[in-house]
């Protein structure tokens, strides 16, 4: 097996905050795209809908292969549909086209993923939460950026340049990759279809599997409801465009510089408390949010607030899935991921559905509804678990 040196840590922390940034370039662009097909906000929205749906659906369908197939032959078929997709993105002349590129996008750039289990697989048990929580703070700097950029762009040159922009850079990274990242060969040896049935088998065995799923896919739930409608709050209420809705995404810069604290943290800490910790700061933002539709400065707090608690909830749960089942890390991180990216899903609908129906009051107890439920789902459950 290789050893995890830094740059490879480095390495994939950068790929995979690169790849994700697929995933979220749509959302400070919904307006301008609602403009160009002539479609409503709530329609539009099924364009970041979409994207979250194919992700999960990656995530299904290939991640597992993690645990069968050589990575290097993953991302020769992975970076072949995520280029395609970007550059079918930008060309989309209806809003069909852009959403079914978008699913393909997104069903192509769960290629992070791979990374995760690889940082935890390579690492020893002293250092494995900091691994992931390197991953994950380039990962989450990856969707804090990818806001900012397609804000400005956006605002600059138009939507559909994002997208053509973004596959040049696959381009390049795919051959970064491909000379850099080590060759791992997995140990699975039965034919894809029992690999996939043996995700059953790890869902039905593992609870602390399925509670750290729950866990991570209402709390970005929350996240993707939020995300999903800012940028019309933005319109609304103080009359910003693409650019300033973007800007909104350093502000969870101070979440991704806490991933790697709360990697080492999770490596020494009672898992059960960072759990909580994290879910009062879930429920204290969106408190802040529900009182803050007219107020720059409530916004403000209220992101930074609800990135660290998410951050420090995931990284959590990955490390309590990553203890158990080690000839299986891709497969377990299928689980909690397909979860995680279905929350983020039924967010996106939710938050869209609650915006057109009550603005952004219905955004923010929907946020405060998810958030409590966390709370409850793990004091009931979290005996047998953590």
């Amino acid at each position: 097996m290789p050893k995890l040196t830094n740059s490879v840590l480095y390495l994939m922390s950068i790929s995979a905050g690169l790849v994700v940034t697929n995933l979220y370039y749509n959302q400070p662009l919904l307006h301008q795209m609602s403009e160009t097909f002539g479609v409503s906000e709530a329609a539009v929205s099924n364009v970041a809908l979409s994207t979250q749906l194919g992700y999960a659906f990656g995530l299904l369908f290939i991640i597992p292969l993690g645990d069968k197939v050589s990575n290097k032959k993953i991302l020769k078929f992975d970076f072949l549909i995520m280029i395609a997709s970007l550059i079918a993105a930008g060309l989309s002349n209806s809003l069909f086209l852009l959403i079914m590129s978008s699913f393909f996008m997104g069903f192509s750039s769960a290629i992070p993923q791979l990374f995760v289990p690889m940082a935890a697989q390579l690492a020893d048990n002293k250092g494995r939460g900091r691994a992931i929580g390197i991953v994950m703070s380039g990962l989450l700097i990856g969707i804090l950026g990818s806001r900012v950029i397609s804000g400005l762009v956006g605002a600059e040159f138009g939507w559909r340049i994002m997208y053509y922009a973004a596959a040049v850079v696959m381009v390049f990274l795919f051959f970064l990759l491909h000379y850099k990242l080590p060759k791992i060969k997995p140990n699975y040896t039965g034919s894809y279809g029992s690999l996939l049935k043996s995700i059953g088998f790890y869902f039905k065995t593992e609870p602390a599997v399925r509670l750290a799923a729950l866990r991570g896919g209402l709390a970005f739930a929350g996240l993707s409801a939020f995300w999903t409608t800012l940028v019309f709050l933005m319109e609304d209420s103080f009359g910003y465009g693409s650019g300033v809705t973007g800007a909104f995404g350093l502000l969870g810069i101070a979440g991704a510089l806490a991933a790697t604290i709360v990697g080492k943290m999770s490596d020494k800490l009672s898992k059960n408390k960072i759990i909580i910790w994290s879910v009062l700061l879930l429920i204290v933002s969106w408190g802040i949010f529900l009182f803050s539709a007219h107020s720059i400065i409530g916004l403000v707090i209220g992101v930074i607030l609800v990135d660290l608690g998410l951050q420090a909830l995931h990284i959590t749960n990955q490390n309590i899935i990553f203890s158990k089942n080690p000839e299986a890390r891709n497969r377990v991180n299928t689980i909690y991921m397909v979860g995680f990216f279905t929350g983020g899903a039924l967010g996106t609908t939710l938050g869209a559905y609650a915006w057109e129906q009550y603005n952004w009051i219905g955004v923010s107890v929907l946020g405060l509804v998810l958030s409590i439920g966390i709370a409850l789902v793990h004091l009931i459950f979290k005996k047998k678990t953590v």
